[in-house]
């Protein structure tokens, strides 16, 4: 049996935490899986792997193995990459995870233009504001704004997100304008972002002439989707935190008011993420590359 194919086989259980999951990354069956990391581990004369009914998890042997062959496996890649990535043309499935807002404001309005410089790429776009796992859920790369949880990822910051303080003419009328953060807590009420991470309330930051503060404010409504947010809001539901991106054009029609526009709001990063141990093919780079250049065109995003 081919050893580097076992040994890549190897690696992506390792990454993937299951045999199952690790072939259908790999597009193979779940049987020549078990059979090459059986294969390497007899060649080896060691245990790699520990495997229950649930999920495999590596053995202190496996670790080490897995730590020093990674490395070899990621040169390998970067040699062969150096060879051909200049007369590559970006080809095949490309699995992308975006966040809802972004996907709507920013990346699909723009996508005719991806698909006409790469017309041979196929892209499976999820939209959601969930977190994914990139290995467990074989997704290329992902875009998420906010601070970074796994370190272990690779991470390209695209862009700086800032948020501003809107609420409908109706909820105005009804309520009056806020003109402190402070009356958020007592006088108003909010519509609040959640984490679909953890449930735990994003805070709504304010800054004015070096002072901060963080208002959670009464809420009758929170939320954990960016697009049901903005609709909440625009249902006259509270007052809201949105991205500068989304909140423009409705404010310019009149749907929403900025309110407490004296004080700066948060700026989110905004990140193209992948996993560190797979090789950036050339269609995942066109498409990191692209991404970067599309938020480039935004002022507000300016990284």
């Amino acid at each position: 049996m081919d050893q580097i194919q076992s040994i890549r086989v190897f690696a992506r259980v390792v990454e993937a935490g299951t045999f199952t999951k690790a072939a259908e990354s790999l597009n193979l069956p779940k049987g020549t899986v078990t059979k090459l990391v059986q294969h390497l581990e007899s060649r080896l004369k060691v245990k790699l792997l520990n495997r229950t009914t649930r999920r495999v998890t590596v053995t202190p042997d496996g670790a080490a193995y897995y730590e020093r062959t990674v490395r070899v496996l990621n040169d390998l890649d970067d040699i062969e990459a150096s060879m051909t990535n200049a007369q590559a043309k970006p080809s095949g499935r490309l699995r992308v995870d975006v966040g809802t807002s972004v996907a709507r404001e920013i990346i699909i309005p723009a996508l005719a233009d991806f698909f006409q410089r790469f017309p041979d790429i196929q892209l499976d776009l999820g939209v959601t504001d969930r977190s994914v796992d990139l290995l467990v859920d074989n997704v290329d790369c992902v875009i998420r704004g906010g601070e970074l949880v796994d370190q272990s990822l690779v991470a390209r910051r695209v862009a700086n997100v800032p948020l501003i303080t809107v609420a409908s003419p109706a909820y105005l009328k009804a309520h009056g304008t806020p003109t402190h953060p402070e009356q958020l807590e007592e006088e108003h009420h909010m519509v609040n972002h959640f984490s679909t991470r953890n449930g735990r309330p994003f805070s709504n930051a304010f800054a004015k002439d070096g002072e901060r503060l963080e208002i959670s404010g009464r809420y009758k409504l929170s939320v954990n989707e960016s697009n049901a947010l903005t609709a909440a809001v625009l249902a006259g539901l509270g007052v809201s935190q949105i991205a500068t991106v989304t909140a423009r054009p409705l404010i310019e029609r009149g749907e929403l008011v900025q309110v407490l526009s004296d004080w700066t709001g948060p700026v989110i990063p905004l990140y193209v993420v992948y996993p560190p141990n797979r090789h950036l093919s050339a269609k995942v780079r066109a498409f990191v590359e692209w991404v970067a250049e599309l938020f480039s065109q935004y002022p507000e995003m300016s990284r």
